[in-house]
């Protein structure tokens, strides 16, 4: 029997948002489909109309209910608009064999302990939470229509108009997660399952790890400040224990993010690999485990492919390098060396040129990583999310740190070898004076302070830059693009672009006004704020005993980060896709990375400028350093760092969890209640087999000894043997003639004697 209308809607599924301020009218996905300019008549929108039928068709047919609603109108003859497409499953049976299919899987693969119940009763065992829904709804979207889906690839192919997939925010709880949040100083479990359950895995996973950092946090700010009144920068002192800290903060989320996992009911869930659909793959083949038919992409010519990564991270270091060293050098010349007209102005060269070169050279050097990945050509969404964030963390390792190290072991050591060569400088802009007139410089010596600022700038500045850049700048460039495009619409008129747009129903206007402007947002990214936190982490590690309040400094900043990123999710971004996760990805080996090399670069750090050790800070010649000394500081520490973490790892691992302690709770219960089921079904099968023969119970006469006999006369003696005897009660009675037979003959010696 077909649901009624009444029953047609999922949400009796999961918690009902009916008596949300701002409900979202049981929708669960929204497509923006672009429509190309009506001006000038291209084959484009003939295109789009065909491409628009066939969506809308799949869609249903998948098993969806759809409708459609105006989206952005063109303001130009030559400006874009879009429709809006709204979706919603349109059965309760659709969800239930959706949720029942995924779950097996889950089982199937070892994600869960115990294969889940009958699908009429999923909501009973466990609550479906909206992220749950809304995955399996994007997964109803795009997975390939031979698997039950409408095989909707966003941006690709005969798709190319549909310029997004996004579900709708629950402006109510978006509402009090912000009130919540910025009033409290200390997140807790409840709130990261809150976001769990609203975001999915994936997402709570970096707020997750955020929360831990910060509270990590809390010992380098405390110990930092200590040793900034007390031993001053470049503290041996204080290199050891923060190295001491990072290995102990590595290893502890490592354990942390599977105790997590296994609370969320998600470890293990890496191995269910989500297909890409722009994989190409050569030829088909057997699977040699499965015996199924696979797609087959050569090994061999991945690994070539793989390969351009080596000459893909020369090129970051020679274009992001060069620029980065050009500017630092003309940065040295002018703030250090020349005297010239103009000085105050001019040293805001470097930074203008940064500014404006940096983003573009990055912005190219990200496509060709994007580019790069295409190539390698990778079967599985995270494969392919894997190597493209190996090579974006090559770029902003560049970006980041490189200015830090050449100041530190170029600019320091080498400065007074290096820095008559930058008279360049001097004689190109002699050129452009009159007559050719050398102009006037100052004789140059070391600035033993410009370390210091340099790691400030970057652990302080940089991160409101980026603050603002992130939370403040899209704001304000939404606010602008909005308010031209009213003006805009003034001055042509409601038909300006020829195209009359029809008016909202008086019951939706409120509603498609919020829909129109969450599709114009950015999609949420959550490895730019995964980037940023390893980044920053890199700081710490790497820089930190040059400014010791380092800590105190990322500690402020990451509160504030916490509920920046809350209301960027909230407000700046589209809401995300919940994905499921059962770690943080790839950034856990950068992490690892990071965690090493501070190891080196503290050591080397503090062995050159420590004044109580004799380091050189920018005083005599780099010959004077004795080289081996500095190798032997290097490759001490690192020792040290690596001896120090296969203790902590093995301290941690014996540190019981409560993630761990459910899922041995768990996996005890299951293992109890199979043995108990095999023991009642041993038992109930032994009592229907406990009467061969006759029966308990049943009158043995003539007769019945007769047609034994008779029964028993073609049979062997190793069969007769167990015939004897008819049940248990006849072998007790034997028995008990046996030992009555001892009793009497022990009671008759008895008499004799």
């Amino acid at each position: 029997m077909a649901d009624s209308p009444r029953d047609s809607s999922p949400e009796g599924l999961v918690s009902s948002n009916s008596n949300s301020k701002y409900p979202n009218f049981e929708v669960d996905y929204v497509i923006s489909y672009s429509l190309p300019p009506p001006s000038p008549p291209s084959q484009q929108l003939a295109e789009a109309e065909a491409s628009f039928s066939q969506l809308i068709h799949l869609l249903s047919k998948t098993g969806f209910a759809v409708e459609v609603r105006p989206g952005r109108p063109p303001t130009t003859p030559t400006s874009p608009s879009s429709l809006l497409i709204f979706l919603r499953i349109a059965s309760h049976s659709l969800l239930e064999k959706q949720i029942y299919r995924y779950r097996v899987q889950d089982w199937l693969y070892g994600v869960r302990t115990a294969a889940p119940g009958p699908p009429n009763s999923l909501s009973e065992q466990e609550p479906i939470t909206d992220a749950e829904r809304l995955r399996l709804a994007y997964l109803l979207i795009t997975k390939p229509v031979n698997e039950g889906g409408a095989g909707i690839t966003p941006g690709v192919g005969q798709w190319r108009f549909v310029k997004s997939v996004f579900p709708l925010h629950d402006r109510k709880f978006n509402k009090e997660w912000i009130k919540d949040w910025s009033t409290k100083y200390i997140l807790d479990d409840e709130d990261l399952l809150k976001i769990r359950n609203q975001f999915g895995e994936k997402v709570a996973f970096y707020f997750a790890f955020l929360q831990s950092y910060f509270q990590f946090l809390l010992f380098p700010a405390l110990f930092g400040s200590a040793a900034w009144l007390v031993l001053g920068g470049f503290s041996w002192v204080y290199a050891v224990v923060n190295c001491l800290w990072g290995v102990i903060f590595f290893e502890h989320w490592k354990v942390k993010e599977v105790d997590l996992a296994v609370q969320w009911g998600v470890r293990g869930v890496g191995k269910i690999q989500l297909p890409r659909p722009q994989f190409k793959f050569e030829r088909e083949g057997v699977d040699a485990v499965t015996g199924e038919i696979v797609k087959v992409y050569s090994p061999y010519k991945r690994l070539a492919r793989q390969a351009l990564q080596v000459p893909f991270a020369g090129a970051c270091v020679v274009v992001l390098g060069g620029l980065i060293l050009g500017c630092f050098s003309i940065e040295i010349f002018i703030t250090e060396v020349y005297m010239g007209p103009f000085k105050q102005y001019l040293t805001f060269l470097p930074t203008v040129l940064l500014t404006i070169f940096m983003p573009t050279f990055t912005t190219l050097l990200t496509k060709l990583a994007e580019r790069l990945t295409e190539l390698e050509n990778y079967e599985t969404v995270d494969a392919h999310q894997a190597s493209f964030v190996q090579k974006i963390f090559v770029l902003n390792f560049i970006t980041s740190y490189l200015g830090i190290f050449l100041t530190a072991f170029v600019y320091v050591p080498f400065g007074k070898i290096l820095v008559p060569y930058l008279d360049v400088f001097q004689l190109t802009a002699q050129k452009f004076t009159l007559e050719g007139k050398p102009l006037p410089t100052k004789e140059w010596v070391i600035n033993p302070d410009r370390l210091r600022k340099q790691v400030i700038y970057f652990t302080v500045t940089a991160q409101i830059v980026n603050f603002a850049t992130e939370v403040i700048v899209p704001y304000a460039k939404r606010r602008i693009f909005k308010t031209v495009e009213k003006v805009q619409m003034e001055v042509k008129g409601e038909k300006g672009a020829g195209v009359e747009w029809p008016r909202d129903a008086d019951e939706e206007h409120r509603f498609l006004k919020r829909v129109r402007e969450e599709a114009e947002l950015e999609q949420y990214d959550v490895t730019i704020d995964y980037r940023e936190m390893v980044i920053q982490f890199g700081y710490l590690s790497l820089f930190s005993v040059v400014w010791p309040l380092t800590g105190c400094s990322f500690l402020v900043n990451n509160w504030i980060e916490a509920r920046s990123d809350a209301m960027k999710i909230a407000a700046n971004s589209q809401r995300p896709i919940p994905w499921r996760a059962d770690s943080i990805g790839p950034w856990l080996n950068a992490l690892g990375f990071l965690s090493w090399l501070g190891s080196i670069t503290s050591a080397a750090l503090v062995y050159l400028f420590n004044k109580s050790g004799g380091g050189q800070l920018g005083v005599g010649s780099v010959w004077d350093i004795p080289g081996w000394a500095l190798l032997l500081a290097i490759l001490c520490s690192e020792h040290v760092y690596l001896g120090v973490q296969f203790v902590v790892r093995g301290v941690i691992k014996r540190l019981d969890s409560p993630g761990l302690q459910k899922e041995r709770a768990e996996r005890f219960a299951m293992r109890k209640e199979l043995l108990e089921r095999m023991v009642e079904e041993e038992v109930v099968s032994a009592q229907a087999e406990k009467g061969v023969g006759v029966r308990d119970g049943e009158k043995i006469t003539r007769e019945v000894l007769e047609e034994e006999a008779r029964q028993h006369s073609g049979l062997g003696p190793e069969k007769v043997f167990w015939l004897r005897q008819r049940g248990a009660e006849e072998s007790v009675e034997v028995g008990r003639g046996l030992i009555q037979l001892v009793s009497l003959a022990n009671n008759n010696t008895a008499k004799r004697e």
